[in-house]
């Protein structure tokens, strides 16, 4: 079997006596759409940042792409394509919406001294590739006539847009996205999804934290169930949603 692209071992992250999370076992493989849902206080934005490295874990490891990432910073794990997109999103105010695009790049060549001394051509010609893929982008997320507009000015569905496309803006191997379509009408969340799995289709992996099951379920080819920081259940969305226990802990049945 080929190894997961994400894999977590008994991961536990607590907080003085409480466990927010406990004991999680999770494996994300390459190319397809994953869900994480529960009630809220359930865990699963805290097990987001213990993954990305925003927490350390207190027991257990985290593997992606075979490597163990326990005790990277964040910064790190964004190098290696491991990205988040934030529930409530983290922006440059005062900056328009493609320069904050632009800043979400990695690997910029003109951030390198010796690179922007000697090789002037080769990180021009970047930025301009970058600032092409930036509106490419916007385009996808309905907002490329935003581009020019300071970030600051943004609705609150448009700054969850803008969020969206600079993970996608880190070229990421797996991006999580925390509540991606929350205050974005239901129409332009459903086109946000259809466009989000057809770049699953190519090759990039989603990790996804939704409370709108029925649009989630529609797109996740797999679903885990959190509850009280365990996953208690994980299956396809159509067998999750036969499952008594789904109820029990979710709708509080």
């Amino acid at each position: 079997m080929r190894e997961p692209l994400l894999k977590l071992r008994k991961v536990s992250k607590h907080f003085g006596g409480l466990y927010a999370v406990n004991g999680v076992d999770l494996d994300i493989s390459s190319g397809s759409i994953w869900g994480l849902v529960g009630p809220n206080g359930s865990g699963k934005s805290t097990l987001f940042n213990t993954i990305l490295g925003l927490y350390q874990p207190d027991e257990g490891s985290i593997y992606f792409s075979g490597r163990r990432i326990n005790n990277m910073p964040p910064h790190q794990t964004y190098g290696l394509g491991l990205v988040k997109g934030f529930q409530v999103p983290k922006l440059f105010q005062a900056l328009s919406v493609l320069d904050n695009m632009l800043m979400a790049g990695r690997n910029h060549r003109g951030d390198s001294f010796i690179h922007s001394l000697l090789f002037r051509n080769s990180w021009q010609e970047q930025e301009v590739e970058m600032a092409d893929r930036a509106m490419e982008l916007l385009e996808l997320l309905e907002i490329a006539h935003l581009a020019a507009a300071p970030a600051g000015e943004l609705s609150g569905g448009q700054r969850k847009l803008l969020e969206i496309g600079k993970g996608l803006m880190a070229s990421p191997t797996l991006l999580l996205l925390d509540e991606p379509v929350a205050g974005v009408n239901p129409k332009l969340g459903r086109r946000i999804f259809e466009k989000l799995a057809d770049l699953c289709d190519k090759g990039l992996s989603l990790f996804i934290i939704e409370h709108r099951l029925e649009l989630l379920f529609d797109f996740a080819h797999r679903v885990y169930v959190m509850d009280k920081g365990k996953i208690l259940i994980e299956g396809a969305p159509k067998d999750v949603v036969k499952n008594a226990l789904f109820y029990e802990v979710y709708l509080g049945g």
